[in-house]
């Protein structure tokens, strides 16, 4: 596999949120200390701690071979935790002091959308950068078709895996008619059910009936009913893990045997905890690398070494972006925020845990995304018509 990561490098405003630009002391380029403080605003706790841990597990990865190679002109680089909570507002709280306080250069993180939205308003302010591992909503880092020059992120975009989707329904399901499940308190799910909507139909398909639900609810099955009438050909629940679980699990108790189709939040494990290994048949979704390709090999041997089991997708993202910032950092040749963030914006081809990454300011989508089906060995490629896992 060798592919670009474009830029994803967008502004975004969260409505609503305070300016803190002047708030938060400058943080210049400290040349007399012996280490870089580096910012980890991830997901410890709350419904979304597993993306966080695993990004942060891949992060902490990253630094350490760093580190263990000497540093960065024999400076170490010294990671700095924080809890979001899983919160939009603790994003904010924690960034804050991050910056204000801990003094950090560069914060990686948070993983979901509606975090790093949260956070970007203070980064931008304060001339921090934030590399972002997963968050692949556009407006995480683009406001009004202008870029914000400090938010950073390693991971494809929505445009692109609910294009994914859309075709892959369409062009190898056959299918004719959709439904669609959305979190309506998710920027992430609202965005990835547009695009899919509009690409699904581009494609000749149409999407019959749509119904929504909130992050943490448990019981689904009154909205499953309604979208079981709709006897649609597929089923499209752009979603995290814990409601998707019980979705999945809750549709196939109902009856719904249609296949159903997600996206990234998908991936984890606790997916087929959840909702049962027989339930999981029949579905699909979008993710960021196939662990078989020969190029992230070395990056899962390191990680299995490390940490006693294989990485998720959500690590491998987190040790992206930690080599992102390495590479920015010394070539920068300083800590100084703003010379890191200029560094950020041209990395080219450099080689990551699940690929190769270049920015480009003007491109805003990552090449290639991966669909893989739960649990049932499948023979697919949508352009090839062959391979374990279908790759666009």
């Amino acid at each position: 596999m060798n592919f670009s990561k474009k830029s994803l490098k967008l502004a975004s405003v969260l409505a609503g949120t305070m300016l803190l630009g002047g708030v938060l002391a400058g943080c210049g380029d400290d040349t007399n200390s012996n280490e870089i403080k580096v910012g980890a605003n991830f997901e410890i706790t709350g419904n979304q701690a597993n993306y966080g841990s695993a990004g942060l597990d891949g992060l902490k990865l990253a630094i350490k071979e760093a580190n263990d190679a000497g540093g960065i002109d024999g400076k170490k680089i010294t990671l700095v935790q924080a809890d979001t909570k899983s919160e939009a507002s603790e994003a904010v709280n924690s960034a804050t002091k991050l910056i204000s306080d801990d003094k950090v250069k560069v914060i990686v993180g948070p993983m979901v959308t509606a975090n790093v939205m949260a956070e970007s308003q203070v980064a931008n302010d304060n001339k921090i950068p934030v590399i972002a591992p997963a968050a692949t909503n556009p407006d995480v880092t683009v406001e009004n078709g202008k870029t914000k020059p400090f938010i950073f992120r390693s991971c494809f975009i929505d445009p692109q895996q609910g294009t994914v989707m859309a075709e892959f329904a369409a062009k190898q399901l056959k299918a004719k008619t959709a439904v669609m499940y959305l979190d309506s308190s998710s920027d992430y799910s609202k965005s990835l059910g547009k695009v899919f909507k509009e690409k699904f139909e581009a494609n000749g398909g149409k999407v019959v009936m749509e119904e929504a639900f909130l992050a943490k609810d448990q019981d689904f099955k009154a909205a499953l009913t309604k979208l079981k009438t709709a006897n649609a050909d597929v089923v499209f629940v752009p979603a995290y893990y814990e409601e998707v679980g019980k979705i999945v699990k809750q549709a196939r108790e109902l009856g719904i045997t249609a296949p159903m189709l997600g996206t990234d939040g998908w991936d984890d494990p606790k997916v087929v905890d959840i909702a049962g290994a027989d339930a999981l048949n029949n579905t699909y979704f979008s993710t960021h690398y196939f662990e078989k390709d020969q190029d992230v090999q070395g990056f899962i041997e390191s990680f299995q070494n490390e940490y006693g089991h294989a990485p998720n997708v959500f690590a491998a993202l987190g040790y992206d972006a930690g080599k992102m910032l390495i590479d920015a950092i010394k070539r920068a040749g300083s800590a100084d925020p703003e010379k890191i963030q200029k560094a950020l914006e041209e990395t080219k081809d450099l080689q990551v845990g699940t690929g190769k990454i270049t920015m480009d300011p003007e491109q805003y989508e990552r090449q290639q995304a991966y669909i893989s089906e739960h649990l049932v060995e499948t023979n697919w490629n949508l352009e090839e018509g062959t391979g374990k896992h279908g790759f666009i």
